[in-house]
Order: C-alpha cells, then sequence, then structure tokens
C-alpha cells in the first residue's frame, strides 16, 4: 500500500531565519548564508521608484538590482553567502533561497524601492521553485515537503499566503507541480536515489505512480501541459494523463532540466553522455517533441554540438517564436531552430571562457527577456542586453561583485 499523502490548507506565520542549511544536489538546491542583514537603500538618484522590468543579480555578498532596460543599478541588498534566485512570476517578486527557506526579494519592478523582505517561506533545505498556470510550488528537500499556493499571492498579503501543504514518502532532492486541473506531479527518492514521479489528485490521493525513472530530476511543461521529468537514461513524460519513457541513445544519457515554452510542443534539455565526466560542462542537448503519437520506447533526439561550444544548465533560454538560445564556452550566442534541430545563427558577446570546477561558481549564464537576451561576463562583473535579431549589444551594467545567480522580475 502506498503512503497516504496530507493534504492540508494552512496559513503560514512569517518567521525569521534559521540555521544554515545545507547543500543539496547539483544545479538547484539551496547555499547557505547567515542571517539577513537589513536592506540598504536605493541611491538617490536612482530610478528605483519607477517601475518596469528587473534583473536581480546574486553575488557572494549581496543581491544587486538593476533596470534590465538600461541595466542600471537601482539597489545593492546584502546579504552573506551563496544565495540562489528564482523569479516569483508575479511581476514583482524573487524568490531567495537562503537559510531557514525561501525569502522575498521586492524588486521595486511594480514601483517603489527594491527591498530583501522579511517575509521567509521556511524550508530546511528549500530546493526547487515551480511556477505553472497561476500556482507556485516550493519544495523543501530537507523533508520531503512541498507548498503550493496562488502566484499572484504576494501582492495581495503584507504577510504570506494561504497555502497547501504536501508530504513526501521520504526527504530527497525534489520537485512538484500543479497542473491547472489541480493534479500535483511530485518526485519520488530519499536521501540515498531517486527513481520516478507519482500522481496526486486534486484532493491530494495518490492515482498513479512511475518508478523506472532513475536519478528523476528537474521538470518542465510543454503546450498543452505536457510534462517532462529527466532521468539517468531518458526522460520521463506525463501526457493526457499517461506516463511515457523516452530512451537515451547512449548507455547513460542523463537529462537534467527542460526548457519550455507554453506554446512549443518542443522541449530542449540538458543531455550528459559520459558519467566520470568532472564539472558541469556538457557538449550535447536534447529535443522531445510532446505532440508526437508515441512517446514510449522512443529514443531522445540529441545534437552533439560544434568543437569548442560546452554549456551548463544556466546557458539555454527559449524565446517567443519558441527557438532555444545557447550560450557557450566560445562566448557566443547560438540560436537553435528547434524544428530543424540545429544552430542556424550565432553570435559573439563575451569573451571565451571555462566551466567551473564546482556547480555553485559564478559563471556566465543567461536569461532571454522578450525579443532580448540577458548575459552575464563573471570575469568582468558585467552583464549585457544583446538585441537577438542582430546580436548587438544594446545596454551594459556592472556590479561590484562578481554575477553568479540571476532572475527577472516584471
Amino acid at each position: 500500500m502506498h503512503i497516504p499523502i496530507r493534504r492540508s490548507r494552512r496559513h503560514l506565520a512569517v518567521a525569521g531565519l534559521a540555521t544554515a542549511a545545507a547543500l543539496a544536489l547539483v544545479g538547484c538546491s539551496a547555499g547557505s548564508a547567515p542571517a539577513a542583514s537589513q536592506s540598504a537603500p536605493a541611491p538617490a538618484d536612482s530610478a528605483a521608484a519607477e517601475p518596469g522590468t528587473r534583473l536581480a543579480i546574486a553575488y557572494d555578498g549581496g543581491i544587486a538590482v538593476l533596470d534590465a532596460e538600461t541595466l542600471e543599478q537601482v539597489a545593492d541588498l546584502p546579504l552573506e553567502g551563496f544565495n540562489r534566485l528564482n523569479s516569483a512570476d508575479d511581476g514583482e517578486h524573487v524568490f531567495v533561497t537562503t537559510t531557514g527557506g525561501f525569502r522575498v526579494l521586492a524588486t521595486g519592478a511594480s514601483g517603489g524601492e527594491p527591498e530583501l523582505t522579511d517575509r521567509l517561506f521556511e524550508a530546511t533545505t528549500p530546493g526547487h521553485v515551480v511556477r505553472h498556470e497561476g500556482r507556485t510550488v516550493l519544495f523543501d528537500d530537507g523533508t520531503g515537503d512541498f507548498h503550493a499556493f496562488d502566484t499572484d499571492a504576494l501582492l495581495e498579503t503584507e504577510g504570506l499566503p494561504e497555502m497547501e501543504s504536501f508530504e513526501s514518502e521520504a526527504a530527497h532532492h525534489g520537485v512538484a507541480v500543479e497542473l491547472a486541473d489541480g493534479t500535483i506531479l511530485s518526485t519520488l527518492g530519499d536521501s540515498e536515489s531517486r527513481s520516478g514521479v507519482r500522481v496526486l489528485d486534486e484532493h491530494g490521493h495518490e492515482t498513479a505512480r512511475f518508478e523506472e525513472c532513475p536519478s528523476v530530476h528537474g521538470e518542465g511543461v510543454a503546450a498543452d501541459e505536457a510534462v517532462l521529468f529527466g532521468c539517468e537514461d531518458g526522460v520521463l513524460t506525463y501526457i493526457d494523463g499517461t506516463f511515457a519513457k523516452l530512451e537515451s541513445p547512449d548507455e547513460y544519457g542523463r537529462v537534467g532540466n527542460a526548457y519550455v515554452t507554453d506554446d512549443s510542443a518542443v522541449a530542449v534539455v540538458d543531455y550528459k553522455d559520459d558519467p566520470d565526466a568532472e564539472g558541469s560542462l556538457l557538449h550535447s542537448i536534447g529535443f522531445v517533441d510532446t505532440a508526437a503519437a508515441d512517446l514510449d520506447g522512443a529514443q531522445l533526439d540529441v545534437l552533439p554540438l560544434p568543437e569548442g561550444v560546452e554549456y551548463t544548465w544556466r546557458g539555454i533560454g527559449r524565446d517567443e517564436a519558441g527557438d532555444a538560445w545557447l550560450l557557450g564556452t566560445d562566448g557566443a550566442l547560438h540560436r537553435i531552430d528547434v524544428d530543424a534541430r540545429e544552430i542556424v545563427e550565432s553570435f559573439p558577446v563575451i569573451e571565451p571562457w571555462e566551466g567551473p570546477a564546482e556547480w555553485q561558481e559564478a559563471h556566465p549564464a543567461l536569461l532571454i527577456d522578450g525579443d532580448s537576451a540577458l548575459v552575464t561576463e563573471p570575469a568582468t562583473g558585467s552583464v549585457h542586453r544583446v538585441d537577438l535579431a542582430t546580436g548587438e549589444v544594446t545596454a551594459t551594467g556592472s556590479i561590484e561583485g562578481t554575477p553568479n545567480e540571476v532572475a527577472l522580475a516584471g
């Protein structure tokens, strides 16, 4: 028999920061940091009070907030340690994965000055943040608990929103996503291994599970709510209530992250074919056509990149047309036609760079913002805005620290 799942609706009180959380697995978990310091005021001549898109950049010792169009800095907020960033998708806030949980950063995108607020969603080891169809799910790797709430709720309350809470069968580095009809998919695993995904209905009752997805990691929701999870040997999909597994073309073919849009049936995934490879650099990407008639047992499409072009999970984004963009170690932005499965255009942007020895180390990152790309260059402490149509760098900004994690709001 399956362990019953607790589904409770409760209002969590605002809490102070707790003791340092341990780092979880590669590329997704929170870092540790001591208790937060007071927010530094924005410069007197800043445009912080003017609404507009904001770019948050974490560095060792704080978070810089920039106007995403001009790349002028509007605030510098001290916060010690390695902190991860995720957009809250409400047009204003960013989740800062830090000591004690997920802390809320008000960016000033909707007006006002940026502020690292006292609002904290408590977690022993805060991990994945997933937003989909107006709902947000926060996963605590240290307990296996995860919490779901309305994405816009932070705009409507001064404290924390009312949320629904769930338990996993065991604590693990996991992820969960809520679909439009209230169905929830969450990973299965424990501290030693991860094996698959289960399905919970709108009442929190388990209705199905799939347990042949070793090292399950990450998630993505493509067009028509086709859900994907990475496996050590392929990709697990959940489409129209049915699981299907695509196999990797190599004996070892790990997928860890999916890059999707709401309008494209094709998902782009990262791909690692060497279990003994050191560092975080990858030299191939994969494609999953979620609209294909039969995915079960099909082979994952893999594109090897040109010689001298590698990337990390921070280096892939999707634009409004559905094309994928890859930031390579050659310093160029490469546009990938996801239907043709090929690189069709390349723009040099930054100097060539080497991959990090450890995933937490600062290295170039890519965000797509409408018809532009935002590219960080840690070697120079800078960030560039690039016109995706021409490859022209239209703005450059800099921060005092070395850019690491990034997130957009607005």
